[in-house]
């Protein structure tokens, strides 16, 4: 039996990321909320206020026998844009950070070595990786956003670097 693993993506907002990654065979759930900040299960409004210091994230939790955590972080550098701080696109805020939040010593190193990779190509890459502590999910209404609304992101599109 295949033991599912947990990534944890920030990349601006939540819905254009987790709209990018849904259709990628091997993950098995993705759920959009908040990481890394000080409080415990925050609300949107709480952390639009940018004073809790969370991330907007996905967890997506894969099955690594049909995709690999590299993958999914080549993914990842790929729908968002990495040397953009404090924001993506018209985004702008700490909650719109770039970090890969790992959960294993694999992931972290995996992320750094793309890091090293996409700065060897002349990018100024400001993604951060953090270890992951928390995943606290947003309201449900921020689930599948684009799905329910049947429109595409605003400030997410994938331009190829690997």
């Amino acid at each position: 039996m295949t033991q599912t693993q947990k990534a944890v993506f920030a990349g601006g907002c939540f819905w254009g990321v987790e709209h990018l990654f849904k259709d990628v065979p091997g993950i098995l759930q993705l759920q959009v909320g908040f990481t890394g900040g000080q409080l415990t299960n925050p609300s949107y409004k709480q952390v639009c206020t940018q004073t809790t210091g969370h991330y907007e994230a996905v967890q997506i939790d894969y099955d690594p026998q049909i995709v690999s955590f590299e993958t999914l972080a080549k993914l990842f550098f790929e729908i968002h844009d990495p040397t953009q701080a404090d924001g993506q696109g018209p985004d702008i805020g700490p909650q719109y950070r770039s970090a890969i939040f790992y959960t294993s010593l694999e992931q972290k190193n995996t992320a750094l070595h793309l890091i090293h990779l996409l700065q060897a190509q002349g990018l100024q890459v400001v993604t951060q990786v953090l270890p992951f502590e928390h995943f606290w999910p947003a309201e449900e209404y921020h689930q599948h956003y684009y799905v329910k609304k049947g429109t595409q992101p605003y400030c997410h599109h994938r331009v190829k670097r690997f």
